[in-house]
This record gives structure tokens, C-alpha cells and sequence, in this order.
């Protein structure tokens, strides 16, 4: 049979655009079918009055492979931010993640000890293996910082009471006894100067793209233009839900441009009292240092997820993974189809992992 192309792509979120760049250099022919009206999936973004806004939430990169971050620094410099979001509870500021400068404003101590000493007497309540996610917290962090700074905030993004959640969500909350607000621990971490969408460009900039067009409805057509499919979207929606919807959670984003130069002084701010519908504002214009005369917020609200949707945080609790694994064993018996990336796995990915996931499926079928 004569294809046109050697891969269909479907979906230039960062492993279809990866794949992509790496099928070129091997002078292989691909075609990308994207279902948007533009290239990049979630990582896009808009340029309004010079700043870059994130228009699917904040993504902040960071990694301690150095195999990846030497491979995206080929395609954009990055600059030297450093994720230290805080939480706001009542109008009271917290540091993130829970270090010795959230412990002294909460308690007004000063050392590691008393601090220590605090949690470890707030969490003796729980005197059992954790069975909800209120009672995991509580074991880690005590009554104080889970009141005002996990439960309402959990809440919203689940869209459920903590003691109907999974413990295991919250099992590697990261406790610091040193006054350090870097978020991360990653060895690199920084915001790509001139933002996201050049990665992208310039990954699949000689590459026949169609935008607006969703490949799962027109899957027999794009087949028969080559062997090999690169799938990256919903596993379950390429089935056509056989075996019944992967549930998510869904995000809801409210922008505004504000004719004031600073509105809240950091790029990430968490609302954790229930009350407040969003769980965070995002001031895009820190991410990149700005000094513009304006500037632009996001409020993210939280919301359950329709088909139809952008599709943000699997819910990986035991009836969905057990869900998955059926989809998986399809998958498995897709011989010319390869599916990777968040949707197609099922899997709530950060952006270093999914260059790392889609660089070792190139080493794989490439070469």
C-alpha cells in the first residue's frame, strides 16, 4: 500500500511535537492532526500587552535530569524563576511548601524543634493507619495547617469532602524544617524565555499540521494515510468508550487585564478557605519578571469534567486505574498504534517526564 506519510501525530501537545522533531531529523514524513485551533496543547500560550499568559494554567518547568533539560535548552533559553508560591487563608499569607517560614507564622516559633514538637502533638490524634485523606494529612502536618491550608483548597480541586478521598493522594505532602520556599527540588527550573509556544514552533516547524480537526472521528480516513499512529489523546475516546469514561477533573479559567502594575506581587497564590469558588489566582507577568504598565490575572476554578472538555487531573482513584488497565490491554493489540503522553496513559504527567516518556519511545521506534 502507498502512504503518504510515515506517521500520523495526533495531538502537538510536547510528546506529539517531540516525536515529531525527531521523525525529521530522520527525514521520516509525518502529519499532525490537532483537534484545537492551535499547535501546543495545554503548555500554550497567548502574548497580550507583552506578556505571556498561561492559557491552560501555570506550568512551571523543572527537572533534575539533565538529559532533559539539555535537550529542551536546544530549542529556548530559559530564565531563572523559581516556583515559592503562597496560600491565603482569610487575607493570612503562608509560605509553600510547608517549611519553617509557614511553621513560625503559624505558630509564632522560631525553631526546627519547636516545630517538630508542635506537629508531632497535633498529629498524635491519629492513632490508626490512615484510612481518608484527612486523616493522612493530619498524621503529617497536624490540625492546624490541614484546617487552614489543605482542607479547603483539597475540597474545591476535588470537588469532594477529604474524608471521602483516598488517603494516597496526599501521601508525599512535602514537610520542610528549614526556612527554604523553592517549591521544587529539582536541580533545574526556570520559565522558557519568550515563552512556551517557541518550544513548540520551532519542534514542528516543517511538519504538515491540520488544526480543528479531531482525529477519532475520522480515524479510518487518517489510517490509511500511513502505517504508524502516534496517538496522545483520551485512550478512552479513541475506543469510543467501549468499555465506559475515565473520569477527570476539569478546569475552568477566568482572565481578566487589570490596568494596575502589580496586582498581588507573585506569580502562584492559593485561596485555601472553601468559601472562595477558585483555588488560586495566577499573575502571569512574574512568571517572566515583567514591569508592564498593565497586568493580567487568572482565577482557576475547579469543576467536574464533561466530554467535550479539556480533560486536567486524571482521577486515579481504584475503579478508574482498574478502568485504565482494560483500555491498556486494547491498546496492547493496536499493533500500528503507539499512545503516549498524560491522556493517552491515563496519568497526571509533569512536562519533564513527558519529554523523558516521549525521547524513549523515539529511541525505540526509530532507531
Amino acid at each position: 500500500m502507498n502512504y503518504q506519510y510515515d506517521y500520523i501525530i495526533v495531538g502537538s501537545g510536547l510528546f506529539g511535537s517531540i516525536f515529531a522533531y525527531e521523525c525529521m531529523r530522520k527525514k521520516k514524513k509525518v502529519l499532525i492532526v490537532e483537534r484545537r485551533n492551535h499547535i501546543g496543547g495545554n503548555i500554550y500560550c497567548e502574548l497580550k500587552d507583552n506578556i505571556y499568559i498561561h492559557k491552560y494554567g501555570a506550568h512551571i518547568f523543572h527537572t533534575s535530569n539533565k538529559k532533559v533539560w539539555d535537550y529542551i535548552n536546544t530549542f529556548v533559553e530559559f530564565n531563572h524563576y523559581i516556583n515559592s508560591p503562597v496560600a491565603n487563608y482569610k487575607g493570612e499569607i503562608y509560605n509553600l511548601p510547608f517549611n519553617m517560614n509557614t511553621f513560625s507564622k503559624m505558630w509564632g516559633i522560631s525553631t526546627p524543634e519547636q516545630a517538630a514538637e508542635k506537629i508531632a502533638k497535633q498529629r498524635a490524634v491519629i492513632t490508626k493507619e490512615p484510612q481518608n485523606l484527612e486523616e493522612q494529612a493530619i498524621s503529617l502536618v497536624g490540625m492546624d495547617i490541614y484546617n487552614k491550608l489543605i482542607k479547603g483548597y483539597t475540597e474545591k480541586q476535588w470537588g469532594r469532602d477529604c474524608r471521602e478521598l483516598p488517603a494516597f493522594i496526599i501521601k508525599r505532602l512535602p514537610v520542610r524544617y528549614t526556612y527554604d520556599n523553592n517549591y521544587f527540588n529539582d536541580r533545574y527550573q526556570g520559565i522558557p524565555i519568550g515563552g512556551y509556544n517557541l518550544i513548540i514552533e520551532k519542534m514542528i516547524n516543517n511538519c504538515e499540521i491540520i488544526l480543528n480537526d479531531d482525529f477519532n472521528l475520522k480515524k479510518e480516513y487518517y489510517k490509511k494515510l500511513a502505517p504508524k499512529i502516534i496517538y496522545t489523546g483520551a485512550i478512552d475516546a479513541y475506543f469510543n468508550y467501549a468499555l465506559g469514561k475515565l473520569e477527570y477533573r476539569g478546569l475552568r479559567f477566568e482572565t481578566e487585564r487589570l490596568e494596575i502594575e502589580n496586582y498581588q506581587g507573585i506569580a502562584v497564590m492559593n485561596f485555601t478557605e472553601r468559601e472562595i469558588p477558585y483555588t488560586r489566582i495566577i499573575e502571569h507577568k512574574h512568571f517572566d519578571f515583567g514591569t508592564q504598565p498593565v497586568t493580567y490575572i487568572t482565577k482557576e476554578y475547579p469543576c467536574e469534567w464533561q466530554e467535550g472538555q479539556e480533560a486536567y487531573y486524571p482521577v486515579n482513584d481504584v475503579k478508574n486505574q482498574a478502568l485504565y488497565k482494560e483500555y491498556e490491554k486494547l491498546a496492547r493489540k493496536e499493533e500500528n498504534v503507539i499512545f503516549g503522553g498524560r491522556l493517552a496513559e491515563y496519568k497526571y504527567y509533569d512536562m519533564d517526564k513527558v519529554i523523558e516518556s516521549a525521547l524513549e519511545t523515539c529511541q525505540r521506534e526509530l532507531n
